[in-house]
């Protein structure tokens, strides 16, 4: 089934030369099924690449989705053109009365700062806290993931020593989890962080659950035990060569970087990576949005559902 998407959006073009069913607006109004309603906060500097990542593996579903793209309103994005955010992206304050099936918050390249002195910060707590009223369910990724998981139960992100960097074997905790279905008990997924989870805070808290770990990576995957928060800690959306255009850009800038681990046959750089994390990737995302979002989300969403406590310090009371 299709993802529906505006008109004009650049991915429509990208993902029907790729073959994947994507409908555009004009079509959508002849279907008379309810398509789920899902949001992206896309907080990448590179927002067209990321959402056709996103929309790929959305569309490798049976569902029909309605797509709505937001950005923050408070923070200008540097890599994109004002008019191409004013043409295809909303803010908050433009949907904070509506409600959505799904909610995907992405990653950003801000690992390195506190929280607080994320220049977005507040305004991303906003939408956290809109998001537990307003939406079914919240898949947070990468930075998301630890900003979520420190903003709603209090689990720290500390540095690294050294960049998490490449394709990593990951295992699964609990094969019978239904956002794990039809998963094998390992899989790859691409990282590429400075940072990671506190694992012992991680380990303490009740709430939530880790499904997936790795000895190199940490956690890979957690999600609260109602499943209205999933948090992924790397990128499964990345394209084949996302991890060379990170490390290529680094070498030019003359940063240290280290080749991805696991990454280049050979660890040669002129040797063309193996996509080796696209098959999880889309079972991942087509179990959340199956079982964690379409079988669970009310049909009238103006009935809404019962809000989650928004914050760590109100879980606590």
């Amino acid at each position: 089934m299709p993802v529906k998407i505006p008109d004009a959006l650049p991915a429509t073009r990208i993902l029907t030369e790729e073959n994947v069913f994507v409908m555009t607006e004009k079509r959508s109004q002849t279907q008379d099924i309810r398509p789920l309603r899902i949001a992206i906060l896309n907080l990448m500097p590179t927002k067209e690449k990321t959402e056709t990542q996103l929309l790929r593996l959305i569309s490798n579903s049976p569902l029909q989705v309605e797509i709505t793209l937001l950005r923050t309103g408070t923070y200008e994005a540097t890599h994109t053109s004002l008019d191409y955010l004013d043409t295809f992206y909303r803010t908050l304050s433009d949907v904070e009365n509506e409600f959505f099936d799904g909610l995907i918050i992405t990653g950003a390249p801000v690992e390195k700062l506190d929280f607080a002195d994320v220049l977005y910060w507040e305004e991303l707590t906003r939408v956290m806290d809109w998001a537990d009223q307003r939406v079914f369910s919240t898949l947070f990724i990468c930075w998301a993931a630890q900003a979520g998981l420190y903003y709603h139960y209090g689990i720290q992100k500390h540095p690294l020593s050294q960049k998490l960097f490449g394709v990593f074997d990951t295992s699964i905790t609990d094969p019978y989890d239904r956002l794990l279905c039809g998963l094998d008990d390992t899989f790859t997924v691409p990282m590429s962080r400075h940072t990671a989870l506190d694992e012992e805070a991680l380990a303490r808290c009740a709430e939530v659950t880790v499904l997936a770990t790795s000895p190199e990576t940490g956690a890979a995957l957690v999600r609260s035990k109602d499943g209205r928060r999933v948090f992924a800690t790397g990128h499964s959306e990345y394209d084949r060569d996302s991890l060379a255009h990170e490390y290529t850009r680094d070498v030019a800038k003359n940063l240290p970087i280290d080749l991805p681990r696991h990454y280049y046959p050979g660890d040669d750089p002129t040797q063309t990576p193996p996509l080796r994390w696209h098959a999880h990737a889309s079972v991942l995302f087509s179990n959340w949005l199956n079982y964690f979002v379409y079988q669970e989300t009310p049909f009238d969403l103006r009935q809404g559902f019962a809000p989650l406590k928004t914050h760590y310090e109100n879980s606590q009371s």
